[in-house]
């Protein structure tokens, strides 16, 4: 049975994880390498099992947000589409059964805010890992003076966690930003179109969804 773990030794998905990340820090993206894919990884498994969902189902969230960036070794644009599609072929390759592969790359296919949608459990709890993730940590461009708006964004962030509450079926995006670096209105918007997201698939997984950010809820 492929797991997660397995993923990591694998040469191919370690070099396009590594190569699509050189690709986003050449047009000015924040990091998108094995930090973030693990990071993402780690909290889509325990989405899912805070919620009682099969624990095989939460192996393949786990493995969906290891794979879920894979795309950008061909293009930032169209990325969770073209990421699906490798994560087919490679997971074809390894023998995993089809059943399983189809709901992982419906998730890397649907994490997007651009184009994505909870169509599955994965899905939803990687869409909820990935919109998360946001932390000074993931600033390449060391130049305060030449920030763009998300580079402001994320640096302003100090700490960004999800929190589930399975008997309030509630889930929390917690979040702390330095004002004095960026307004909260600035979070809002580049970011409002992931939360909304986020509402969506907090939704599919039976869940309220709130956002709070230095102490306020905001949604």
């Amino acid at each position: 049975m492929l797991e997660v773990a397995d993923l990591y030794r694998h040469p191919l998905v370690k070099g396009f994880i590594k190569q699509g990340n050189k690709h986003l820090e050449a047009i000015g993206y924040t990091d998108h390498g094995q930090v973030h894919v693990k990071v993402v990884s780690r909290l889509s498994r325990e989405i899912l099992l805070k919620l009682k969902y099969p624990e095989r189902m939460a192996d393949l969230a786990a493995i969906a947000g290891y794979l879920h960036d894979i795309g950008n070794v061909i293009s930032r644009n169209g990325h969770s589409q073209a990421g699906a599609l490798i994560a087919w072929e490679l997971l074809n390759r390894m023998q995993m059964p089809e059943d399983e592969i189809s709901v992982i790359c419906a998730a890397i296919g649907n994490h997007d805010e651009g184009s994505g949608q909870p169509v599955n459990a994965v899905a939803a709890a990687l869409i909820l890992a990935d919109k998360s993730h946001v932390h000074r940590n993931r600033v390449r461009n060391h130049d305060v003076a030449t920030f763009d708006i998300h580079d402001r964004v994320n640096y302003a962030v100090e700490y960004s966690i999800v929190n589930i509450d399975e008997e309030e079926q509630l889930i929390s995006m917690v979040m702390a930003i330095d004002t004095a670096i960026c307004p909260v209105m600035e979070y809002f918007e580049i970011f409002l179109s992931r939360m909304l997201l986020c509402r969506r698939a907090a939704d599919f997984l039976g869940c309220e969804f709130e956002l709070i950010i230095n102490g306020a809820k905001l949604i």
